[in-house]
């Protein structure tokens, strides 16, 4: 990883510690007391074998240090306990508001942003990549400021004691932290291309599952069985790269610490023996100094182990961070795209009016997908788009609903878009297209899903308009009738109605429909278009659509082609009028003959 990108990654993660509150600064404050106590434990330990051993004193004589020794075992313990449960909400509240922030970026980016990768790779953003950034907070940034602090916290009791002994504790900790860095450079470059490897596997492997029916009717199952298998051994490869040098750093770090104790007690060894006469300040060396400064060694170096221990949670999460940075610093590049930063609007119209001047609509990433288009469509009116495919009739829905950005005009009600708030202007739309998304629930959640408050008898009205309530009554559930991921369950036509019926939940006075029929058969694309032309009498209504059987219901027809109006007006004068809309006509007449006669 680029070093200027990994230093402004761990930045970013710095500047989100104030998510964890004050959690974070009671964690370290559990470990300074830990540290406290710790070195109070080791004093008094030596101070006993000091009196038993070398001053032969009666163990009666120690009570105070024996039931001072329990009470700071207890203590620890307690205190050990105490951070753990504060490092986990500390890292809990984190967890929890970078999620709601990648979540309200997704929202406010919208479907068109989202449907650019994999609902797997989106999955392991907001669940995996969020999940790595917990340790980081939990356990590496406190364990980094004691790291600091308990060392020189023994240095101050040792120094005291034996000059000699502080500076083998002195030159020896560099040791750690430098292997630490050297071990950890990989690591984080490791761990990123793991998540890469691990987001590609999701949606590779969601992709495959939702599209399971289709590979096997084409005889592909066997080949993605493969594919898949080839995926998922190279993240294996990349998860044992990322373990090696997590056991690396864990080996090297237990090491120098080992070397590092292992010398002092060499130094005490020979003092003890009379070999060496240095680092005392004109007494000799006791047990008491010996054992002291023994038995906080192993603490000396504990916490930098600990931290380079933790330093692979640091790796983890910068890995993790940089496809967060990268979502939550997407900026769409084309400045007037909707937003909710001015005052609330209010529509006080029955419907709602639509002026297009010069509009052109780009792609998130500034590709112009259509324009200029100018139009003007009054209140109450039912108008339709029809074009071959790409010629930018969903792209301009898609402007209207907010998710893509445009330049030029677009007045709703005589207020231009961009100005609207975004939330009070969807309350007043009821949005339809060709792929109904039903949620694993109750029919009562999936048609209330915009209004929680509905109660059973408006849900039922709802379903009525919508011609589904049969359907409803007749299950032994009722409203309570469970319906599975991706629809399942229920046909395509009754997910359309029950999606019909979701849309009507709110009082909407603008319907922006996106080919609601294109998936169903003849009979519930009637339906689903009686029980359409019932719920949009009094408002307005603009429809993307392939079928022209149903055009001369439309008090008007905007035809597009290339991103552009190429020809608009009453469905009788454009197919009267030699233009695209008549050879759109034409070519299907003529598909319909060719299956009738197929037929016969």
């Amino acid at each position: 990883m680029d070093k200027s990108l990994e230093k402004s990654l761990a930045k970013w993660l710095k500047s989100q510690q104030s998510s964890c509150g004050i959690f974070l600064k009671l964690s370290v404050l559990c470990g300074v007391l830990n540290g406290i106590a710790m070195v109070a434990q080791a004093y008094f330990i030596a101070q006993i074998l000091q009196g038993v051993i070398i001053d032969n004193l009666v163990p009666a004589t120690l009570n105070i240090q024996f039931f001072a020794l329990i009470g700071l075992l207890f203590t620890r313990a307690l205190l050990a306990q105490v951070r753990e449960r504060i490092s986990f909400e500390a890292g809990k509240r984190l967890r929890t508001d970078i999620r709601q922030a990648v979540l309200n970026k997704l929202v406010a980016l919208g479907p068109v942003f989202i449907k650019g990768k994999p609902a797997g790779s989106w999955a392991t953003l907001v669940f995996e990549q969020v999940e790595d950034l917990h340790d980081y907070y939990a356990k590496y940034l406190p364990q980094m400021m004691l790291a600091g602090f308990i060392p020189l916290l023994i240095l101050a009791c040792v120094f005291p004691l034996n000059w000699a002994a502080g500076i083998i504790l002195m030159a020896t900790a560099p040791l750690i932290p430098l292997f630490m860095i050297l071990v950890g450079m990989g690591a984080a470059d490791a761990n990123r291309k793991n998540m890469q490897a691990l987001s590609r596997l999701s949606g590779h492997f969601m992709d495959r599952l939702k599209g399971l029916q289709t590979l096997k009717l084409f005889n592909r199952g066997e080949a993605e069985l493969v594919n898949i298998e080839h995926a998922s051994e190279d993240f294996r490869a990349r998860t044992m790269s990322v373990l090696r040098l997590a056991f690396l750093s864990s080996a090297v770090l237990e090491f120098f610490a080992a070397v590092s104790i292992a010398v002092l007690a060499v130094y005490f060894g020979f003092s003890y023996l009379g070999h060496l006469d240095f680092g005392h300040y004109g007494v000799q060396v006791s047990l008491f100094t010996g054992m002291f400064v023994l038995i906080l060694a192993p603490e000396f170096y504990q916490p930098l182990r600990d931290l380079g221990t933790h330093y692979h949670a640091k790796a983890q999460a910068i890995g993790a961070a940089e496809a967060l940075v990268e979502l939550l610093d997407y900026h769409v590049n084309t400045p007037a795209k909707i937003h909710s930063a001015s005052p609330d609007m209010a529509f006080t119209a029955d419907s709602i009016d639509i002026q297009a001047i010069g509009v052109e609509v780009f792609s998130l990433d500034g590709q112009r997908l259509a324009g200029p288009i100018s139009f003007t469509l009054p209140a109450g009116e039912h108008w339709a788009i029809v074009g071959p495919s790409g010629a930018g009739k969903t792209s301009l829905l898609n402007a209207l609903l907010g998710f893509l950005p445009y330049q030029g005009s677009l007045l709703i009600n005589g207020q231009e878009l961009s100005q609207l708030n975004v939330a009070q202007w969807r309350q007043h739309l009821a949005w339809l297209g060709q792929d109904p998304q039903l949620f694993h629930g109750t029919v009562r959640e999936n048609v209330a899903l915009a209004n929680p408050q509905l109660n059973d008898e408006q849900i039922m009205t709802l379903l009525e308009q919508a011609d589904i309530s049969e359907f409803v009554k007749q299950q032994p559930l009722g409203l309570d009738l469970v319906i599975s991921d991706q629809s399942a369950g229920v046909s395509v036509g009754q997910a359309q109605r029950f999606a019909l019926a979701r849309a009507l939940a709110q009082p909407a006075k603008l319907f922006l429909l996106d080919e609601p029929t294109a998936s169903l058969d003849a009979q519930s694309e009637q339906s689903v278009l009686a029980s359409l032309h019932r719920a949009m009498q009094s408002t307005t209504a603009l429809t993307v659509t392939h079928k022209l059987d149903d055009l001369h219901n439309m008090n008007y027809i905007l035809v597009m082609d290339n991103g552009m109006v190429v020809q608009h007006g009453h469905v009788n004068d454009l197919q009267q009028a030699d233009g695209l809309l008549a050879q759109m006509l034409n070519q299907q007449q003529n598909q319909q003959q060719n299956q009738q006669q197929e037929v016969s």
